[in-house]
């Protein structure tokens, strides 16, 4: 089918409103925030913006009876080509679908639809005293949709996890149109161990199984008190050593944060001000609770991390929270400026290594960074071993292209080596699936097995994942 007759489909289907098709609009729609994007966009045949799963639905049918790609989106904030249409075809942008369609406080949870932003849902949760945990750094900006297809963690995965630990059951609409239900049909409950776990299963799929449209959250009770800890290493060994004695302590804090010496320099070069110790790391540690158990933990953390930190401070008072972590705050867009001629790239910029391998993980990358030529700025969720790197390079100068891909696909054999992962929380996509055999070995001609039962003619988010 030629893509005029697919938009006018589309438009009897939608309306006009609907439905995008000029070449214009749909070049924004080649792009998500990868570096892969960026060197190969590619546009889709047109863009849909349902706002019901029966709309979903006929235009699943649609595209499966015309054996039509399509593509699920939120805000296209990902880094790994996730929501392109790297073959052509439909692309669905959920991200206006941003409905919060109930809040259910005597259940601890709440219902939404794929489109709503995770910043704004912990604000009406906290008009219930209750918050969502999950927090990507992309808060203000990313959607719950999102966040299920990939699984998001972020900076306080160390005390509550990701995504899938909170995701209670799902409407899902399937390639062919079909909708399903995981987590029971009428079900409210927050323990169900009935079944087969679909709900898991299609957390972290990526949109290649199908287009989740409804989501049941799991809440907690929001925290009354928070507190931070800066500590600051000269021996850069010492930073996950000291993770490991808070851990060995009892203490398990909500985030812990590496900013390693390239990053401090990036910092303090972009924002003099901040005026960050030089070291060759340093730690921020949150905890969170009530007000006598954050200051027992800060005052653990400041004993326990001091026998191996050059100084190690604690806050409680806002202001000075604020000032001690607007250093990691800064730190993505500080990398950016390290070099008045370049940017920095998302390639290479997710893996996920045990914590006792941090340190040779980071040296390791110092060393890539030195081959290569390319500057690279490094920081992380030390906490649970997420290491993000951030390479700096001109994009329009064709050596410095090939010399980050190579350099990132080192990191990316790197991250296995170490016994890790080439992802943490930013998911597979497009750009990490050639490791698919190498980091799972059988297990990944199984996952293709699966997808072929839900998606038969592959034409579900095609060339993501597996």
């Amino acid at each position: 089918m030629d893509k005029d007759k697919i938009r006018q489909a589309l438009i009897k289907m939608l309306g006009k409103e609907k439905v995008l098709s000029e070449e214009l609009d749909l070049m924004y729609y080649s792009y998500d925030s990868s570096f892969l994007t960026k060197l190969e966009p590619v546009s889709p045949l047109a863009v849909v913006f349902p706002r019901s799963t029966e709309e979903v639905q006929n235009i699943a049918s649609f595209a499966f009876e015309n054996n039509i790609d399509i593509v699920p989106r939120g805000a296209g904030t990902g880094e790994t080509g996730g929501c392109i249409a790297l073959k052509g075809g439909i692309v669905l942008d959920l991200s206006t679908w941003d409905e919060i369609v109930e809040i259910d406080a005597p259940n601890m949870q709440v219902i939404v639809r794929p489109g709503v932003i995770h910043a704004q849902l912990n604000q009406e949760l906290a008009k219930y005293n209750l918050f969502f945990p999950p927090d990507p750094g992309s808060s203000q900006m990313c959607t719950i949709g999102g966040m299920v297809a990939n699984n998001a963690s972020g900076l306080r995965a160390v005390k509550y996890g990701c995504t899938e630990q909170y995701i209670l059951g799902l409407e899902v609409v399937l390639p062919n149109g079909e909708v399903i239900t995981t987590g029971g049909v009428k079900a409210r409950c927050i323990k169900n161990v009935s079944g087969l776990n679909l709900t898991k299963l299609m957390v972290g799929s990526e949109g290649v199984l199908g287009i989740v449209t409804r989501i049941r959250l799991r809440c907690w009770p929001k925290p009354k008190a928070r507190g931070i800890a800066m500590a600051v290493f000269d021996n850069l060994d010492e930073a996950p050593a000291a993770v490991l004695d808070i851990y060995q302590a009892g203490i398990l804090p909500s985030g812990i944060e590496i900013l390693d010496s390239s990053a401090i320099d990036a910092v303090n070069q972009f924002k003099p001000e901040i005026n960050l110790p030089q070291a060759e790391a340093i730690l921020l540690f949150e905890v969170d609770g009530n007000p006598p158990s954050v200051e027992y933990e800060g005052s653990v953390i400041k004993e326990v991390v001091g026998k191996r930190a050059r100084s190690v401070e604690w806050a409680t008072e806002p202001r000075r929270m604020a000032e001690l972590w607007e250093g990691r705050s800064i730190t993505a867009t500080a990398a950016a400026r390290v070099r008045a001629d370049a940017s920095r790239v998302f390639a290479g910029e997710d893996i996920s290594v045990p914590l006792s391998r941090v340190a040779d993980t980071l040296r390791a990358i110092r060393a890539l960074g030195d081959k290569y030529g390319i500057k690279v700025v490094n920081y992380g969720h030390i906490g649970d071993g997420n290491v993000h790197t951030a390479p700096v390079i001109n994009p329009e100068n064709p050596e410095e292209v090939k010399k980050v891909m190579d350099m990132v696909h080192e990191i990316h054999l790197l991250a296995i080596a170490m016994e890790g992962s080439t992802t943490g929380e930013h998911g597979v996509g497009a750009v990490r699936r050639q490791y698919a055999e190498l980091e799972h070995g059988r297990a990944a001609q199984l996952m293709r097995d699966i997808k072929r039962v839900f998606d038969p003619r592959g034409t579900m988010n095609p060339g993501k994942l597996i």
